[in-house]
């Protein structure tokens, strides 16, 4: 069955619109896949409910390795807490193939904003809560739910204005009309490049050498607000292990490559592999995480 597997176009299900890092990862990782293997890939947007649009399609499809979704933690490990009624269980419904990449999130601000770093951005909160306008690509994102985390550090209150997706929310940071917005390197990275953003702070670790200048947030003094995004491939639940295992190595070699790699690192995002074990320990360890900062900043979407 592995063998002849790759006979029909493979359907890859982004459940966010064109543009964003989610779009640019799956693009440029099947581009990659079928330029090794020959198989077709047809990557369809799906935007929706915070990608709960696109994941539940994948996860109501023939378990025949078809049809998958590029996830990412957004739809699979925090909107399990976030949403009253899921149309889809992420461990249950679906069978993890292999991690992609994983990305840091940056805060940014509009390149004529006052503001200059995160104690400035702090400051102003503290001075008038709630005046510091915060936008996310929507309620229960993975920038939402780090920014709710980033203001129980600091003991302030932002404004959230959730968006549908990212490219409204960009241009309201960019124009001033909004004064903060976190999202992830691969879709901030080119207007950052271009000078229309201004990069405050980085939730990884240590520094990025795509914006050497932003500190990380433990250099910002809120180490508690570190995180990052990961996406992952996934197949309905009940796809034969054996294409699974299939997905993995081919999507594992081509991951390897050099210049895939480097066309990530370009985004900014990070190549990550993993076996389906290990992806799917990572989905549940984190519906862990964010459950606990769900319930603590009490967000729930009906």
């Amino acid at each position: 069955m592995a063998q002849t597997y790759g006979t029909k176009p493979i359907r890859v299900i982004v459940p966010f619109p064109p543009g964003g890092g989610t779009d640019l990862i799956a693009r440029q990782t099947t581009q990659a896949v079928a330029d090794s293997t020959k198989w077709i890939f047809v990557v369809e947007n799906k935007p929706g409910a915070g990608g709960n649009l696109g994941v539940a399609e994948v996860a109501k499809a023939a378990p025949d390795g078809y049809t998958l979704v590029l996830g990412q933690t957004s739809n699979l490990s925090i909107n399990p807490s976030l949403y009253a009624r899921l149309p889809y269980n992420p461990v249950k419904d679906l069978a993890p193939i292999t991690l992609v990449a994983d990305a840091p999130l940056v805060y940014v601000t509009g390149a004529g904003s006052r503001f200059q770093s995160v104690a400035d951005i702090v400051r102003q909160a503290k001075a008038k809560p709630g005046a510091i306008n915060f936008a996310s690509s929507g309620n229960g994102t993975v920038s939402h739910l780090a920014s709710e985390v980033l203001q129980r550090s600091a003991g302030v209150r932002f404004t959230h204005i959730p968006y549908k997706g990212v490219g409204l929310a960009l241009t309201d940071v960019v124009s001033g009309n909004v004064d903060l917005y976190l999202s992830s390197l691969p879709t901030l990275l080119g207007h950052i490049r271009q000078g229309k953003l201004r990069a405050l702070a980085v939730t990884s670790d240590k520094r990025l050498p795509e914006i050497p200048n932003a500190p990380t947030m433990g250099e910002a003094g809120y180490p508690a607000a570190a995180s990052t995004t990961w996406f992952g491939l996934l197949a309905p639940a009940g796809t034969p292990p054996e294409i699974v295992a299939r997905l993995n190595a081919e999507f594992g070699k081509a991951l390897k490559q050099p210049a895939l790699a480097k066309k990530l690192n370009d985004e900014g995002a990070r190549v990550v592999t993993s076996t389906p074990a290990e992806f799917s320990r990572l989905i549940q360890d984190d519906l862990t995480r964010w459950g606990k900062v769900v319930k603590d900043a009490n967000v729930r979407i009906d």
